[in-house]
């Protein structure tokens, strides 16, 4: 499947900001499933792109925009071909739990394998998971188990815009009901690891189809998980859409968390309001690549504490870098 995506993120300043340095994730990644056929990222204002991988080996762009603006606007445009996944067997045999307890095995997923910033345990997450039976679950193969995991979620939450943020802790979701990709993502992963599953959050896009029973929503990026399984090696699954990862999914970044691979990151000098827009287009390569019908306020303003006339650092740089960490997955 040939597909063209065009993300645009917008950051709109009341008063002028003297300095904005950005991290963003959203070039797709090359693998034997998805070939990048191009990737272009334009700046306004412009500045100078540089690149690295990250722990990851995600291809990370950042820049700096030394000069006052007061609008950021941040557009990706790719195109990538995809292949269907290998089919996914029913179920696995019982010993496969025994090659996951390997040291070596456990050694080399070490990351994803152990609790990290919003994929962690809280006594919330062990009422869910006693009041649900999830810990029968491992009288299963550990396929089997996945698959009935996203069963669950898919069938016990909601899923709705503007309940919880970016930054919204495993708690939000599971006192709401309801919730977005990222909240699920984070929920599969904090139970599958409880499990003693390796698994990862991957960050990404998906071309929904109705047709096929897709919630999520079509104008933003998305989340979903993959588990190490000795047998099938990472395999994805999406608990939002209750799926395997198909060719529909593009796959961008992954890490432990959302934390990790954002689809931008950065901080800003000034005291200012601020409002993020975010729009997103995924379509077959036949259709003609435009614009997304609309930017959407992807967060609420909020206004920068005192110290904006120097540099950014300790509390004032991380309360400055959750605001432009508002492009909530969805």
């Amino acid at each position: 499947m040939l597909l063209e995506i065009r993300h645009v993120t917008r950051y709109d300043y009341i008063q002028p900001v003297r300095e904005s340095v950005m991290e963003v994730w959203m070039q797709p990644q090359k693998s034997a499933r998805q070939r990048l056929v191009s990737f272009d990222l334009d700046l306004d204002p412009p500045a100078q792109v540089f690149s690295y991988p990250d722990t990851f080996g995600n291809a990370v762009y950042h820049f700096d925009v030394p000069q006052p603006h007061d609008r950021l606007t941040i557009t990706a445009r790719s195109a990538v071909e995809t292949e269907v996944p290998p089919e996914i067997p029913d179920r696995l045999d019982m010993g496969e739990w025994d090659r996951l307890a390997s040291d070596s095995l456990r050694g080399d997923n070490f990351d994803f394998l152990h609790a990290h910033g919003f994929a962690r345990g809280s006594p919330e997450l062990d009422a869910f998971v006693n009041g649900m039976g999830l810990s029968d679950y491992k009288h299963r193969d550990p396929l089997s188990a996945v698959r009935a995991l996203s069963e669950l979620i898919y069938g016990a939450f909601g899923y709705e815009t503007g309940v919880t943020r970016a930054d919204s802790p495993i708690e939000d979701v599971l006192r709401a009901g309801k919730g977005v990709c990222q909240d699920f993502a984070h929920l599969m992963i904090a139970v599958c690891r409880g499990w003693g599953l390796p698994t990862r959050y991957v960050s990404g896009y998906l071309f929904t189809d109705r047709r096929h029973g897709d919630r999520s929503d079509p104008d933003a990026s998305h989340a979903w998980v993959e588990v190490f399984l000795p047998s099938l090696r990472w395999v994805g699954i999406d608990p939002t859409n209750n799926t395997f990862a198909t060719e529909r999914h593009v796959t961008c970044a992954v890490g432990r968390d959302y934390r990790d691979v954002p689809p931008s990151r950065g901080v800003f000098k000034g005291d200012t309001v601020s409002q993020l827009s975010v729009g997103v287009s995924v379509r077959r390569a036949r259709a003609a690549l435009s614009d997304p019908e609309f930017l959407r306020p992807a967060g609420q303003s909020a206004r920068q504490g005192p110290g904006s006339r120097r540099a950014p650092t300790g509390a004032e740089a991380r309360h400055q870098q959750r605001l432009h960490q508002m492009q909530q997955q969805q």
